[in-house]
């Protein structure tokens, strides 16, 4: 049985500390077993006050997430962009180790959304600066037994890296705790077949995020469900599985994830039948 987790976007944007003081005893309520936490920007949540909020709601800190907005690239960018993301991540992987999550995961390459042409020989380039930039991260996260996921996204989110295949020859190379935050509503988009992706990521899968494939309430889709946690078993892979989905009342988080309509009747129902489902089909 999978840690079924959630992320307080499902729900809210910026997640800070009154929201998650408000969210977490509801997320623990609803039945939840652990809970993702987007670091949007350092400081907007305290680690320890963070740590012992979901310690009291017997919560697990499932990942934290890695936000990248315009301005934090860690390919094709100034020297001064790339230091202050990798002071960025150096950060997410402190705070995920206050709290004891086995995780910092999400698009740590370059900012959502960025879209452009790469050659062969240029993205071999861009993936050799990436491995060259995120090497001191992986040393300090492995110093603190924190794990760095690499997440691909979609072709209209970036053009580094889409899919599974492309994530292991960007991480090759890299130290072991370096692996792949894997998410479903991209490798529906991207994998010509997903568990044979799963399959493919194998050892390497650091955290998994899951949702619809309009984003909304796993299991309310055309997803295989069954065919993926079947594939993920096979993995070894026992951390949490996160439902990672957003509001379309907050603009700010609208806009960057397109999300232009109501998802499911309410936010709460996307949550607890999102659970419902993962519980019966990830046993």
């Amino acid at each position: 049985m999978f840690a079924i987790g959630v992320s307080p976007w499902v729900w809210t944007s910026p997640v800070d500390d009154a929201a998650l003081a408000e969210l977490i005893p509801r997320i623990a309520a609803f039945g939840f077993d652990a809970v993702e936490l987007p670091l949007e920007q350092p400081g907007d949540w305290d680690p320890v006050r963070t740590r012992d909020l979901l310690a009291s709601y017997r919560l697990a800190a499932a990942s934290v997430c890695a936000v990248t907005p315009p301005g934090r690239e860690l390919v094709a960018a100034p020297a001064a962009v790339v230091a202050s993301t990798a002071a960025y991540l150096r950060t997410c992987v402190d705070s995920a180790a206050v709290l004891g999550a086995p995780c910092v995961g999400g698009p740590v390459y370059a900012s959502v959304g960025r879209t452009w042409h790469l050659s062969p020989a240029a993205r071999a380039a861009c993936h050799a600066e990436f491995r060259e930039a995120l090497g001191p991260v992986a040393d300090h996260a492995g110093e603190r037994g924190v794990s760095i996921g690499v997440e691909a996204l979609n072709r209209y989110e970036t053009s580094v890296v889409n899919t599974v295949s492309q994530a292991l020859d960007l991480i090759d190379g890299l130290p072991r705790n370096v692996g792949l935050m894997i998410d479903t509503y991209h490798m529906n988009i991207e994998e010509s077949d997903p568990c044979a992706a799963v399959r493919l990521a194998g050892s390497r899968i650091k955290h998994v995020q899951v949702s619809g494939t309009d984003r909304g309430t796993p299991g309310r889709d055309h997803f295989d469900w069954p065919g993926f946690f079947g594939a993920l078993r096979t993995t070894g892979y026992r951390g949490a599985v996160c439902i990672e989905s957003f509001t379309a009342r907050n603009e700010a988080i609208a806009t960057a994830a397109s999300i232009w309509r109501p998802l499911a009747e309410s936010q709460d129902r996307l949550a607890t039948d999102g659970l419902a489902y993962l519980r019966g089909v990830a046993h």
